[in-house]
């Protein structure tokens, strides 16, 4: 019974499917909204700032600026001034994540905003990496 610890490694992890694999524990819901005349509403935004863990003013601040577009908040509702895709919408959100929220070291979204001496910085709960954020809003 001489079996080697990597082989046995190696038979296990070949067994494991690929969704498995591959799951990650932070997704950004993607947008969900339709067109109501001339402006986009998007109905689940309050469950994308809640994954987000930013403060909803926040994510509308950057996201009136990156769509250039009027913005209005109504409870769990987004409001848009104009017609958007919503392709560009998740785009722009994912950005937002990048920046604002995902860890540039360790890649976790552990993280929250400090500002310090007028700076904004990422600072990380799981690595405890602090990086300044150079992105105005």
């Amino acid at each position: 019974m001489d079996l080697d610890y990597e082989k046995l490694l190696e038979g296990a992890q070949s067994k494991i499917p690929e969704k498995v694999k591959k799951h990650e524990r932070f997704e950004i819901p993607k947008v969900k909204g339709h067109f109501q005349g001339n402006k986009t509403v998007i109905t689940n935004f309050s469950e994308i700032a809640q994954v987000l863990g930013r403060d909803p003013q926040h994510i509308i601040k950057y996201l009136t600026k990156a769509l250039a577009a009027s913005i209005d908040f109504t409870g769990s509702n987004l409001i848009l001034g104009r017609k958007i895709k919503s392709d560009l919408i998740n785009e722009k959100i994912n950005f937002y994540a990048k920046i604002y929220v995902i860890c540039k070291e360790c890649g976790k979204p552990d993280t929250e905003l400090v500002h310090q001496d007028r700076i904004l910085f990422l600072k990380c709960q799981a690595c405890g990496a602090k990086h300044p954020i150079t992105q105005k809003l």
